[in-house]
């Protein structure tokens, strides 16, 4: 079980998103504790007031919101009776157990996972301490709670509870929903330095972040709107403003985040380096076709930009492992569209020349007859190479030896 907790300015906007997933078919109300009546007949308003009534306690206190996920690892199928409980443990283990609070269970991800949503105003209108709650109070609880519900454990196990991020393939599910998952996902995972990188990551997710004409009050305003692509790139069906999705993924959350991305960046860039070398040094790379799916099988796309004339001018390297988008710009002159080209235009002739070579050369082995594919030890290469040198010996006519006259009667006469 993995636990996130995250903290929050707008009761309102935590509870819009779950309501929203409720409307949408995929999630519903699990539990409602600290609320009285049926909870299954009360609307947003109602849910909405129980929090306000304690939030405005203590108007002072701006982050007074909670949003907290529990997320199963695909083995565990946990029912609603054991969530429920879960849910309640996991609350009373962290210290919020009295507040009331909400629990959905949503149904938009493969694995099992339900959200918490509560604040951190009590009844006498005083603050919860927070601080640290994830280190000293929510882990301690979730690892309790593994044992005691007989769940897999976290450790080593979170690639299996957050599946892979997959390209949206439109129609297949509720476009606003698709776009918000992608969108918040690449958000908060990916590391870009610009917008450009931004809008690059989402068109690979099959997602079009839109800005606008420059000259669109759209653009001044310095707006942003999402729209899911077809199969051939294209926009389809009605746009999804920025501001609706529950992560604010706006143009002024993004710029607030380039910088931090940056330095990720430039802290990773000599190690993705190193990669892109290991796959260039290997004579196989010897076409861009070559060169991309070996790094497609290392988890990096590569995502090539050509001029209208089909000239290539530029890649663009997404590394899923580490989640870093990289232009070969930044990677400096040698990992440019032109030095990569040369590159491997060297490998494939380095390949053509050594196929050349091996046509022009009999293989050792054929001397004896010995199959090629055997393979020979040293001792066994020695006697091939005796065995051939006395042949060639027996084969050769002997020629006869010159009698040296000078030499014989010179010795005579010594003699």
């Amino acid at each position: 079980m993995v636990a996130k907790i995250i903290s929050g300015k707008s009761i309102r906007g935590i509870l819009h998103y779950n309501e929203n997933k409720v409307n949408q078919g995929e999630a519903y109300l699990l539990l409602a504790s600290g609320f009285a009546g049926e909870t299954d007949k009360m609307d947003f308003s109602q849910k909405l007031n129980r929090f306000k009534h304690l939030t405005d306690l203590n108007a002072k206190v701006k982050t007074n919101a909670l949003h907290i996920s529990l997320n199963f690892h695909l083995d565990d199928q946990p029912g609603d009776e054991k969530l429920q409980q879960i849910s309640l443990d996991y609350m009373e283990q962290i210290g919020i157990g009295d507040q009331p609070f909400l629990v959905y269970r949503h149904l938009d991800s493969a694995h099992p996972h339900i959200h918490i949503v509560t604040t951190n105003i009590q009844r006498d209108g005083t603050r919860l301490d927070l601080h640290d709650i994830g280190k000293k109070r929510s882990e301690p609880a979730r690892k309790a709670l593994e044992i005691k519900y007989g769940l897999i454990r976290a450790e080593g196990q979170q690639s299996q509870i957050r599946e892979k991020l997959e390209r949206l393939t439109y129609g297949e599910r509720p476009t606003k929903s698709a776009i918000a998952n992608i969108v918040t996902r690449v958000l908060q995972e990916y590391a870009y330095s610009s917008f450009a990188d931004y809008k690059t990551l989402l068109e690979h997710f099959g997602v079009l972040a839109d800005r606008g004409n420059p000259e669109s009050e759209m653009f001044k305003k310095n707006g942003l709107q999402y729209f899911a692509l077809d199969v051939a790139g294209k926009p389809k069906g009605v746009p999804i403003k920025a501001s609706s999705i529950y992560r604010k993924p706006t143009m002024a959350s993004l710029e607030k985040r380039y910088e931090k991305n940056a330095v990720k960046k430039k802290a990773s860039r000599q190690e993705f380096k190193k990669i892109l070398d290991s796959v260039l040094v290997k004579p196989r790379a010897c076409s861009m076709e070559s060169f991309s799916k070996t790094l497609n099988k290392q988890q990096i796309s590569t995502i090539f930009r050509k001029s209208e004339a089909g000239n290539l001018y530029g890649i663009t390297y997404i590394d899923h492992r580490q989640k870093i988008i990289f232009n070969g710009s930044e990677l400096g002159k040698a990992y440019s569209a032109k030095a990569i080209t040369e590159r491997l235009e060297q490998n494939a002739v380095f390949s053509q020349g050594k196929k050349q070579l091996q046509k022009q050369y009999t293989p050792l082995q054929s001397i004896s007859g010995t199959p090629e594919n055997t393979a020979l030890n040293p001792g066994h290469i020695l006697d091939i190479l005796t065995k051939a040198d006395h042949e060639a010996n027996l084969t050769l006519p002997r020629r006869k030896k010159k009698c040296r006259k000078g030499k014989k009667q010179v010795q005579e006469i010594t003699l």
